[in-house]
C-alpha cells in the first residue's frame, strides 16, 4: 500500500449516501422515466465528497460543526446543505483517518463545543483530494459532452 492510499479513497468513490442533498435537484427516476418535481427531490452525492467539502472548509480555518455546515452552504451559494446526520459522522470518519482534529472549546453563549481543524496529514489529503476530484467531474463532464 502505497503512502497515499493510507489518505484517500478509491476513486472513483464508490459508496453513495444521502449525505448533502442540493436545494433544487432533480433525479431521473430509474423505472417509468418521469423527472420529479426539482424543489423536493434530494439527490444522492458520494461520500468521498462530504469529505472533500469539509477538508477543504476547516483549510480556511478551524471551526465547530455548525460552521462547517454553514460554511459549506455560504460557499456553495446555497444550493448544497449538509445533514447534521452525515456531517458528524464524517468528522469521526476523518478524525479516526488523522486528517482532522477536535478540542473542547466554549461558544459565544457559553455552551460546550467541538472545533474542529485540519491536520498536516489532512492538507496533504485534501491536495490529493482535490486533483482526484478535478479529474472525476472532467470525465463526468467529458461524458456529457458527448455527442
Amino acid at each position: 500500500m502505497t503512502h497515499w492510499e493510507n489518505i484517500l479513497p478509491t476513486y472513483p468513490w464508490p459508496l453513495v449516501s444521502n449525505i448533502m442533498t442540493p436545494r433544487h435537484s432533480t433525479t431521473l427516476t430509474p423505472f417509468g422515466g418521469c423527472l420529479a418535481d426539482m424543489a423536493t427531490t434530494r439527490a444522492d452525492l458520494l461520500q468521498g465528497t462530504l469529505d472533500l467539502l469539509i477538508l477543504k472548509t476547516l483549510a480556511l480555518e478551524p471551526m465547530h460543526g455548525w460552521g462547517v455546515s454553514k460554511r459549506i452552504r455560504q460557499m456553495s451559494s446555497g444550493v448544497l446543505e449538509v445533514n447534521q446526520g452525515s456531517l458528524y459522522p464524517a468528522f469521526y470518519r476523518l478524525r479516526d483517518r488523522g486528517l482532522i482534529e477536535s478540542r473542547s472549546a466554549t461558544s459565544d453563549e457559553g455552551r460546550s463545543i467541538k472545533v474542529y481543524s485540519l491536520t498536516r496529514k489532512g492538507s496533504a489529503a485534501l491536495e490529493v483530494q482535490r486533483e482526484g476530484w478535478r479529474v472525476f467531474a472532467g470525465a463526468v463532464e467529458e461524458i456529457l459532452a458527448t455527442g
